[in-house]
């Protein structure tokens, strides 16, 4: 079976070659964005108003310290004996936001777009075929008996680091997103853009164009391309 090559001119040099090709490569762009509160409801949330348990509404949008966040999630989950059958019937309950299929579609026909989340693959996994599978890159549950004991994060800080990683391949990357957790996103981006996001988060990082409505972020994102 042959392997095909790329050609090398025999009369060059190979180094030089490659840093004549690495030069002269062509940049692309790839669009990152947050599922909660951009694209899909706030799932902890929507938890919190089935439930009862109204502590369970405190976000990323309230609080930046995950761990933190995630642990007064996991104790609540366990005085209140709530179950992760319990949380994926509400999931399977929820729709994407007014507007965000469209909008994803209409982005995912102009460039690549990349999900970048701090949710769960139990959580999002349900909500992707709503938004016609995209590639959601998250952390995952510890599920013992149908009860959550614990998380595992993929990496940490893994916004920031998917994006650095992005551009080592020689992507010009569009990030957009609404919580204290992807703001170091924003920052690592290209072009950062806040979206549905609350008024504490828009004056504490004004630097960030602010919008609300998809029509202009898809705008504000077609902009940016390359």
């Amino acid at each position: 079976m042959s392997t095909l090559r790329r050609f090398v001119p025999l009369n060059v040099d190979r180094e030089q070659w490659s840093a004549v090709n690495t030069a002269t490569a062509v940049q692309q762009s790839i669009v990152v964005l947050d599922l909660e509160g951009v694209l899909v409801p706030e799932i902890w949330i929507a938890v919190a108003e089935r439930t009862g348990v109204s502590e369970l509404r405190l976000t990323t949008r309230d609080e930046p310290d995950f761990d933190r966040l995630m642990k007064g999630r996991l104790d609540l989950l366990d005085r209140h004996g709530l179950t992760m059958s319990a949380i994926a019937e509400v999931i399977a309950g929820l729709e994407p936001l007014d507007g965000a299929r469209d909008f994803l579609d209409a982005l995912r026909g102009r460039t690549q777009v990349v999900l970048l989340s701090d949710t769960f693959e139990q959580f999002g996994g349900p909500l992707m075929r709503h938004l016609g599978l995209p590639t959601l890159l998250c952390h995952r549950l510890v599920v013992v008996d149908d009860r959550i004991v614990d998380y595992r994060l993929r990496l940490p800080d893994q916004k920031r680091a998917a994006v650095n990683a992005f551009q080592g391949l020689n992507y010009r990357v569009i990030a957009a997103g609404d919580s204290y957790n992807d703001t170091a996103m924003l920052g690592a981006a290209d072009a950062g853009f806040l979206f549905h996001a609350p008024d504490n988060i828009k004056a504490e990082f004004a630097h960030f164009p602010a919008v609300d409505e998809y029509d202009d972020l898809l705008d504000l994102i077609t902009g940016e391309l390359t």
